[in-house]
């Protein structure tokens, strides 16, 4: 089984591939590991500022044939980061579709609005953020919409946090 879990910035895909990871004890992939693994080596001449698009386009063939190489070998693996192309299942025929459990997370405006300090203080939770001062309200909402309504377009399912943070997703 593959779990590839996206979403937005903030919303807990870290934590809930670490949680995914101590629940099943499958293994898991940072897709930001991989970016920085890349640029620091020279790999590429990507860095960590460019636009989402360019890095998505640079990292998701990558990762695209680490998940069939997973499913072919018929080993469990967790995916998480936010370079997944909204239209990704074109990427996968019915051999691999079955085997990849799909999960993006992003949150309401309401929800940002009532709990943007708790979102900034568990900022660093799992991952040590080096320099948070682009995270606004604004920017968050706007990061949001943009992942909704992206994966929703491509009729993607899209985990909500609306009321209360849990990691329910992570019992299913």
């Amino acid at each position: 089984m593959i779990v590839l879990i996206t979403g937005a910035s903030h919303t807990g895909k870290t934590i809930l591939a670490q949680k995914l990871l101590e629940k099943y004890h499958y293994p898991y992939l940072s897709i930001d590991h991989l970016k920085m693994g890349l640029i620091r080596s020279g790999n590429t001449d990507l860095t960590p500022m460019d636009d989402d698009d360019k890095l998505t386009a640079y990292l998701w063939p990558i990762v695209r044939e680490m998940i069939k190489t997973a499913i072919e070998n018929d080993q469990n693996l967790i995916v998480e980061g936010c370079y997944i192309p909204f239209d990704w299942r074109k990427d996968f025929d019915e051999r691999y579709l079955p085997s990849i459990q799909f999960i993006c997370l992003c949150m309401t405006d309401a929800y940002i609005d009532a709990h943007f300090d708790e979102i900034i203080e568990h900022a660093s939770d799992i991952e040590q953020r080096l320099d948070g001062s682009w995270c606004t309200i604004e920017s968050l909402k706007a990061d949001n919409h943009r992942y909704i309504e992206g994966f929703e377009k491509s009729g993607e399912k899209v985990t909500m946090i609306e009321n209360a943070y849990n990691l329910s997703v992570a019992e299913n």
